[in-house]
């Protein structure tokens, strides 16, 4: 034989698969075998296997090389007589064709379709239920997390609305000033309240707004210090992270001194995580034993936020700093805000007092953010 008529043969043989490929792929994934009908699903799959083999030795026949026939020394059509040139049924090809050839057409190339479509298909239904189980499991984590902010806007609105009642009784016009500070406050509680993270500049507004209200009840016996770097300030951090540790600071140390005292948040970054302190110089803890009073709510809540939110990559830390007071001390990953201007925000080191912030910035940097605390806001 020629490689024309053997190249023409071949082709009769596998090409009239190719029609029936698909229609075998799209069953077995529309009717999957499972744990629960495999025994009327296998006798559904015979019955299509069946078909498929005939329909395959059907068109096989209608091909000019569908058998090979002695009397003429070549292959012919099993609907055609080549040499007469008209339409000739050979009904004892198809069932020559039909016994010799439908063992292979079920084993070599129906089964291995069906095996494929049902990988495929319990592939896809795998992956299905892992993006339905991540999916779950973020909204299960966005909850969570919504939550515990939700425990933390209450906690500070109840303790400045306590603070404002002990101040009506001695300074009217002070405590008046506490409440035009804390709508402002809530107004920007109310801008984020659906944002879980922000940037750290941002979070240094929100804490600014909190301790002009600070500032209103301690006058002069409040000092803050910021030493936070340039570079940290696009970088994401939780949505009222630093509020409840600089409240804890004030409340537990601060205000604990009859004199007064001070209170440093510090911000800086190794490359791969950025740390936050804030640090008071009151009383601090007793020693070997972590007060009671420096785990509520508001710190309890920041552990679980943090540890719901970057897992193992976090530390969240309480011990006495060295000079005296207590220490908070925070880790977690450095992830950049990418919604921010290209400017930079620069914090130098900065002073709180009586009269106001000043923010320095270091010689030769822009400044983009004017944070202006003072007893009478403007």
């Amino acid at each position: 034989m020629s490689f024309a008529s053997v190249f023409a043969l071949e082709l009769s043989q596998i090409l009239t698969y190719a029609p029936l490929t698909p229609l075998a792929f799209g069953l077995a994934i529309r009717l999957p075998i499972q744990k629960g009908n495999w025994s009327r699903r296998l006798l559904l799959y015979l019955s299509f296997a069946l078909a498929f083999s005939i329909v395959h030795i059907t068109l096989r026949g209608l091909t000019p090389y569908a058998a090979w026939d002695p009397n003429v020394g070549g292959y012919v059509s099993a609907i055609w007589n080549s040499q007469a040139h008209v339409f000739d049924i050979k009904w004892n090809i198809f069932k020559n064709l039909f016994l010799s050839n439908v063992v292979d057409d079920i084993t070599g190339t129906y089964v291995p379709i069906v095996l494929v479509a049902h990988a495929i298909s319990y592939y896809r239904r795998f992956r299905d239920r892992e993006l339905h189980s991540a999916k779950l499991e973020m909204q299960l984590t966005k909850s969570h997390l919504q939550a515990l902010k939700s425990h933390l806007q209450p906690h500070f609105l109840f303790n400045t609305m306590h603070s404002i009642s002990a101040l009506m009784l001695t300074d009217v016009k002070a405590a008046d000033r506490m409440m035009a500070r804390l709508s402002d406050l809530l107004r920007m509680s109310l801008e984020s309240s659906g944002i879980q993270v922000t940037c750290l500049s941002r979070e240094l507004e929100f804490v600014a707004a909190y301790l002009e209200i600070e500032k209103v009840r301690f006058g002069e016996r409040l000092n803050v210090v910021l030493d936070i770097a340039p570079e940290t300030l696009d970088v994401q951090v939780p949505s009222l992270l630093l509020q409840p540790l600089v409240e804890n600071a004030i409340r537990h140390g601060v205000s604990r001194l009859s004199s007064g005292g001070s209170v440093w948040i510090t911000a800086n970054q190794d490359g791969r995580d950025l740390y936050l302190r804030v640090r008071d110089d009151g009383p601090g803890l007793v020693k070997g034993v972590e007060a009671p009073s420096r785990t509520g709510l508001g710190l309890r809540t920041t552990r679980e936020r943090l540890q719901t939110l970057y897992g193992n990559e976090q530390s969240f830390e309480i011990h006495g700093a060295p000079s005296g007071g207590v220490e908070v001390c925070v880790r977690i990953p450095l992830r950049i805000e990418p919604q921010l201007s290209t400017d930079e925000v620069v914090f130098a080191r900065s002073t709180i007092s009586s009269e106001g912030a000043v923010i320095a910035p270091k010689p030769g940097r822009p400044k983009r953010l004017d944070w202006n605390v003072s007893n009478d806001l403007s």
